[in-house]
């Protein structure tokens, strides 16, 4: 699943390139089954995505959801991975 797959785009005539608008990011709201982890010493945003979700890729949806600004998590940080990952798209 792409995030950038609802984002507009427009064409740059001088690079002859496509490029991306900025991209917006639905609310996830919290949930009774979203679970619930505290960081420890080494944990990243994209291995935390590979534990819950199966890939990497979605770093950014486990960062977003936290309001995080860094890949790696202090230890002792709660976190909340939401179960569902059908949120995890720009518009």
């Amino acid at each position: 699943m792409s995030r950038y797959k609802n984002t507009r785009t427009s064409y740059d005539k001088k690079t002859n390139k496509k490029k991306y608008t900025t991209t917006s990011y639905m609310t996830v709201p919290e949930r009774n089954d979203d679970m619930y982890f505290i960081t420890q010493e080494g944990d990243r945003c994209d291995n935390l995505a590979t534990r819950f979700y199966g890939t990497p890729a979605l770093w950014w949806f486990v960062a977003r959801v936290n309001n995080l600004t860094t890949m790696n998590i202090s230890a002792g940080t709660k976190l909340r991975i939401p179960i569902s990952t059908k949120d995890a798209i720009g518009i």
